[in-house]
């Protein structure tokens, strides 16, 4: 990928996303769970619904995927395992979002998707519409999904529309915050494999602007005044 970009052949994160792209699987249905995309308020989504009679209203899952708000789809094959899972042993309704990606798209836009989605289920037509408890939905996330649930279960606090109100939020590794990337954590893991700072850098810096003088000023941890 970096090679790709010094050559002006493509965008950073685009080469990237050849390799996440060999992942991708079907939306196929098995024995337990429905699979189909589709689209929620626009956005697209893998929706899994449990095949078994429900013995009640459901559990639903809004699942936010990972990839540092640049990378990652609802169909790679270890997130449509996951959401089969999940929905089949917890006899949960579960909507996996493809939020829009940077480069082509940065801050507010993933954000956006997903609150979108979120607010959209959460309406008591659609609720009822696939058969699930209002009193027991969630979001969750992985890495910069993690981000995106916790943002998500912040603004729905303060949103006035909504009626039915999140039970929980499930963050996996999330990325919370970008104040201070000299942490101990960042220092210890500056060249661990899959995901060392530099990249993590690059990750932040693409969700906000494709500006170089941005990423420049994270590696270097200047991007936030003392004060």
């Amino acid at each position: 990928a970096e090679a790709a970009e010094l050559l002006g052949l493509m965008h950073y994160m685009e080469g990237l996303r050849l390799i996440t792209a060999v992942e991708l699987v079907p939306a196929t249905s098995d024995e337990n769970v429905t699979v189909t995309d589709t689209e929620l308020s626009g956005v697209p989504a893998r929706l899994y619904l449990p095949r078994r009679a429900p013995a009640g209203l459901r559990r639903a899952v809004l699942y936010f995927h990972g990839g540092g708000w640049c990378l990652g789809d609802a169909g790679m094959h270890g997130y449509d395992l996951m959401s089969r899972r999940i929905s089949n042993e917890l006899d949960a309704v579960v909507v996996s979002v493809n939020y829009r990606l940077a480069p082509a798209h940065h801050f507010p836009a993933q954000f956006e998707d997903v609150y979108l989605v979120t607010k959209f289920f959460l309406q008591s037509k659609v609720l009822s519409q696939y058969g699930v408890d209002p009193g027991r939905v969630c979001v969750a996330g992985d890495s910069a999904g993690g981000n995106l649930a916790a943002a998500v279960a912040q603004q729905l606090s303060e949103d006035p529309e909504v009626q039915a109100k999140l039970k929980a939020q499930v963050l996996i590794y999330p990325a919370l915050q970008a104040l201070d990337l000299d942490l101990p954590s960042y220092r210890a893991n500056a060249e661990k494999p899959l995901l060392p700072r530099a990249l993590m850098v690059r990750f932040w810096s693409e969700y906000f602007t494709s500006e170089p003088a941005l990423r420049e000023a994270m590696a270097a941890n200047r991007h936030v005044p003392p004060e």
